[in-house]
């Protein structure tokens, strides 16, 4: 199953795509998407739709993986930042691909095992579960690949037979629904 993670920004815009059977996972292409930041925000969304739309096309996913937005202290940059998600997704969309999204907390206990992990964890796991010599750069990069791998982890060794959100009840044994015996 192919991958295409997304961790939006309206400057920066990550990506990472992995190639994966579950397990193991194979790093396709990474990087980050920049726009000016003294550029208007319409041009800057509309340099992300671009940017995605082609990358895409590229890399022609079995899915899309956005992270989403959690929390934000500054309302005035979760507004920003949520512009940058919804062109991100409509990329994904336009292009025929099932959207995924993951809080960050989610992300880090699905990479790191920990949903607190610090930022550096969670790049060094990146490098780790994806065989490379050096953390992906910039940061961006390596968040996109992160979520990536989090749907990868998530889904488990069955990611390619089918992409679909894990009910929460099915990714712990805390949240397992055991049926009465039958007498």
């Amino acid at each position: 199953m192919r991958i295409f993670g997304i961790d939006p920004g309206s400057v920066r815009t990550g990506y990472g795509c992995v190639d994966t059977d579950g397990t193991r996972h194979r790093l396709v292409s990474a990087g980050a998407l920049a726009m000016s930041s003294t550029a208007a925000l319409p041009d800057r969304l509309l340099d992300i739709h671009r940017g995605l739309t082609r990358l895409l096309h590229e890399a022609s996913p079995d899915c899309v993986v956005v992270e989403n937005l959690f929390h934000a202290r500054n309302v005035r940059s979760a507004l920003v930042l949520g512009h940058a998600r919804g062109v991100a997704v409509l990329a994904a969309v336009e292009a025929g691909v099932p959207v995924v999204e993951y809080t960050p907390a989610e992300v880090k206990q699905a990479v790191v095992g920990y949903g607190r992990a610090e930022k550096g964890q969670l790049q060094q796991m990146v490098k780790l579960l994806l065989g490379l010599d050096t953390v992906p750069s910039p940061h961006d990069a390596a968040d996109a690949l992160a979520v990536a791998i989090c749907h990868a982890h998530l889904q488990g060794p069955a990611a390619g037979v089918a992409s679909r959100r894990v009910p929460r009840h099915e990714r712990s044994w805390r949240h397992a629904r055991v049926a009465p015996a039958r007498r």
